[in-house]
């Protein structure tokens, strides 16, 4: 047996410090930390915050340590037990390391415990230990508890190293709700400081928790824990096989049973939706190539779109299908998730299985000029799955649907515990559809446009480009345009326009700007918040002299006064008759 021990031995300095016994160590033991953690694909380097590592033998005697690179330790040993102990800085809040102070601690633990090579597939147990000096503390996890009230410190076990680290922590004060959904308990609790009407949560909650597992047929979980971190301003989430850690505004919650579901409440559930559906799609029905996870290195897969993507279309339709959103309400967050698609330029450079494989140097290290050189897996990756979705409904009278796909997969891998390889969609697809795919499994390697419109017209839903109506205006709505485009995203400051990216071939690409620069004057007067609105007054043809500061450089450029881009997306409802078959 290995033992883990876990304990916030100074919430002030931010220091956990971990204890780690092994019986019957190897002679030459090594240790390793991951350098990622499933579900964010991104070299995370966890070892940075690895401090005053020490080994002792079964008698308290000092042994060498040497370290072999950034994350993977070496132990000359002979002894019968071997102990390391160590501390982990925990001061990221973020829901993918770990974070400590007087007010809560959180971690995952790929970010705080070691692996005991060639002892990783072995059992363990885990002790979680109090702060002194925070006697009222709680602690919530979905770890196998084998010691301690519920809610309350103690002995865990998990059957391995993979099973350890997919069950975070959360301790310290929380509200704490619970509702059954199918027969299957599911827990809620909020951290932080909120005025959250726990009732109405989770009623919403349940409702769509049951439509997912009646769209799989059964939860792949004996319970489920919700953790969410309320702060002043925070979005975030990130899936484990039995529970999410989250990040949400306060202005995200309810705060009433008869409140209605506002934009920050829906984007809020469609968070909960989102990881939810994770609980199948990525956490069981996985690519091959994460069976196991390779957690040292980078770990490739071109699936990204399909356990990202799939999992983007259904976040938002489920809390239609759980009637917490109107028709009206899902086809303006469609929109938006369209118009973030139409707004990145890169989708005419990057395939949607190059943006999965270059999620690790691409996608999850974006800068100012991602959207010119990117495409998301998750948004258009969404837009696939509707392609898909429409398509299917269409050719088949709906006789099958998206949801068979997924119910497929469900059966044929991830109850199986067998990873998908890049054609196992295709080949699913194609027995429901009784004809070959290849054309619509194009567009995963081409960077041509869904043809999205005349599907949706064949649901009843017409589909309508414009330009956008202000640097607010995120898609949806029937609302007119500016007619004239800027082509910058930009933050105001005292003395102008921190320019924080430039769309290539807009009019900010054409009058030299770039991201940095600060943008002080238009035709000799200073600019300021309202600057796109006032473009508005010019005609198509027309130019403004811009000076703008490059570092401490005075420059100028000729803005040209160009017609904006049709790059927004508005949904309508035209014919609820047809919608139905796809709407419900």
């Amino acid at each position: 047996m290995i033992s883990y021990q876990i304990c916030p031995i100074d919430p002030y300095a931010h220091l956990f410090e971990v204890k780690i016994t092994i019986q019957a160590p190897a002679p030459k033991q090594e240790l390793w930390l991951p350098s990622w953690i499933p579900g964010s694909y991104m070299v995370r380097d966890f070892c940075r915050n690895i401090i005053d590592l020490k080994a002792f033998d079964e008698l308290e005697r000092p042994l060498s340590i040497t370290q072999l690179d950034k994350q993977r330790w070496l132990i000359d040993s002979n002894a019968e037990s071997l102990q390391l102990r160590y501390s982990v800085y925990a001061w990221d809040m973020s829901v993918r390391s770990a974070h400590l102070d007087q007010t809560h601690g959180f971690f995952n633990g790929s970010s705080v415990f070691l692996a005991v090579a060639g002892k990783e597939l072995e059992p363990l147990e885990l002790e979680i230990l109090p702060p002194e000096e925070e006697a009222n503390w709680q602690l919530a996890t979905t770890l196998s508890r084998i010691e301690g009230e519920e809610w309350q410190f103690g002995r865990f076990s998990a059957a391995n190293y993979d099973e350890l680290i997919d069950h975070p922590v959360e301790m310290g004060t929380f509200t704490h709700g619970s509702f059954e959904a199918c027969g299957v308990r599911h827990d809620v609790i909020l951290t932080g400081r909120h005025r959250c009407h726990m009732p109405r949560l989770l009623d919403d909650l349940k409702a769509i928790c049951e439509s997912q597992i009646r769209l799989f047929g059964e939860a792949p979980f004996e319970r489920y824990l919700f953790m969410t971190q309320v702060l002043g301003n925070g979005f975030g989430g990130l899936e484990h096989r039995a529970s999410t850690a989250l990040h949400c505004s306060r202005k995200d919650l309810p705060l009433s049973m008869e409140m209605p579901v506002n934009k920050d409440y829906r984007t809020y559930l469609s968070l909960c939706s989102h990881e939810y559906f994770h609980s199948w799609n990525v956490k069981r029905i996985k690519p091959a190539s994460f069976m196991p996870y390779a957690l040292e290195a980078e770990s490739y897969t071109r699936q990204l779109w399909a356990y990202e993507g799939i999992t983007s279309y259904y976040d938002d339709l489920m809390t239609l299908r759980a009637n917490r959103v109107s028709n009206e309400q899902y086809l303006e967050m469609l929109s938006q998730t369209m118009t973030r698609v139409y707004r990145m330029p890169g989708r005419q450079l990057q395939s949607l299985t190059d943006s999965s494989f270059n999620a690790w140097t691409k996608f999850y290290k974006q800068d100012e000029n991602a959207a010119n050189a990117i495409v998301s897996y998750y948004t258009k990756g969404a837009l696939f799955a509707l392609y898909l979705d429409l398509t299917l409904r269409l050719e088949t009278q709906g006789k099958y649907t998206l949801d068979n796909l997924m119910q497929k997969l469900w059966q044929a891998f991830g109850s199986q515990g067998i990873g998908t390889e890049d054609d196992s969609h295709r080949r699913l697809y194609e027995e429901l559809l009784g004809r070959d795919a290849s054309a619509e499994f194009a567009f995963l390697d081409n960077t041509q446009e869904l043809p999205l419109a005349p599907l949706l017209a064949q649901f009843g839903i017409e589909m309508q480009l414009r330009s956008a109506q202000g640097a607010q205006d995120q898609g949806g709505g029937d609302v007119e345009g500016q007619k004239i485009g800027f082509g910058a995203r930009y933050k105001a400051e005292v003395l102008g326009l921190r320019i924080v990216s430039v769309t290539n071939g807009s009019a900010a690409h054409s009058a030299g700007l770039a991201a940095q620069d600060l943008l002080i004057a238009a035709n000799g007067l200073q600019v300021g918040a309202q600057f796109e609105n006032e473009l508005q007054q010019y005609e198509p043809g027309d130019s403004l002299e811009l000076h703008f500061f490059r570092r401490d450089e005075l420059m100028t450029g000729q803005l040209p006064i160009n017609p904006a881009a049709i790059d927004t997306v508005s949904l309508k409802l035209t014919d609820p008759a047809k919608a139905k078959a796809w709407l419900g």
